[in-house]
């Protein structure tokens, strides 16, 4: 928690943190332009941004993209926030705008966690009906094969398109698929109104990528979902939960609990 406070304290870093929230998925090219700073001195301020795991980083081809990481932000907002009534919260208004509302405004929602697993282990709780129907209560019917059709079964419910599917498969490092579609019977048992499914279905086909990368005796995982601003809004706040519950599963053997009420 200190280097988070630490890396927050340099002006240079928050205007870096500031690029990358109006416009998340940069490369060092890009924020060195846009913040007029040298190559060097962005290098530096994103290794600090990185070790309090403030910015994260993934591969897109050859290029390498930063984003925010929702995880850190997360984790203080639990700390505090939820200690806390309203009254008081609103006393720590400028916190709660940084921490909550920092986010809202990408079009990518990126998380990264550590966990004591295997890369092998990892690709098999993300594509295993066996292990997301724990964590996620969603099973994925396919090979698993770039161009793949994926079915989604989730909430009694089944959804089957000719767009749902595997873009990218590197078994133990990289995995790509596009979202699932919006269907009546999806809604109806998510508790989803007909007017916001309406809007779900007018965004581009979203899609969520799993970078894996062995970090010493723990794997570094990274999902980023680039989706229109109705689903982010719906999805970022389920994210933390699904990712706390495949680390959870794959370091205890057993899923989260269900929430309380």
């Amino acid at each position: 928690m200190n280097e988070i406070f630490k890396a927050l304290a340099d002006e240079s870093r928050r205007r870096l943190l500031d690029s990358l929230n109006a416009r998340n998925g940069q490369t060092l090219r890009e924020l060195c332009a846009e913040l007029d700073m040298t190559r060097q001195s962005v290098s530096k301020h994103l290794a600090v941004l990185e070790d309090a795991d403030l910015v994260t980083t993934a591969r897109r081809g050859r290029e390498k993209l930063h984003y925010l990481n929702a995880a850190p932000i997360n984790a203080i907002a639990d700390r505090w926030m939820s200690r806390y009534d309203r009254q008081r919260a609103r006393a720590l208004a400028d916190l709660q705008t940084a921490l909550e509302q920092t986010p809202m405004t990408t079009s990518d929602f990126v998380y990264t966690t550590y966990i004591k697993t295997t890369p092998e282990r990892l690709w098999q709780a993300l594509t295993d009906p066996a292990f997301t129907r724990r964590y996620w209560g969603v099973a994925f019917e396919t090979d698993w094969k770039p161009g793949s059709a994926i079915t989604w079964h989730e909430e009694g419910t089944t959804m089957a398109d000719p767009e749902q599917v595997v873009l990218e498969a590197e078994p133990g490092r990289r995995l790509s698929y596009t979202w699932h579609t919006f269907t009546p019977e999806w809604a109806e048992s998510v508790g989803v109104d007909e007017e916001t499914r309406a809007r779900l279905l007018a965004e581009p086909r979203s899609k969520v990528t799993f970078e894996i990368e062995p970090a010493g005796e723990t794997v570094k995982l990274t999902v980023v979902h680039e989706a229109g601003d109705v689903l982010l809004g719906m999805s970022r706040h389920g994210w933390p939960a699904i990712m706390s519950g495949i680390k959870t599963l794959l370091e205890t053997g057993e899923p989260l609990p269900e929430p309380a009420g």
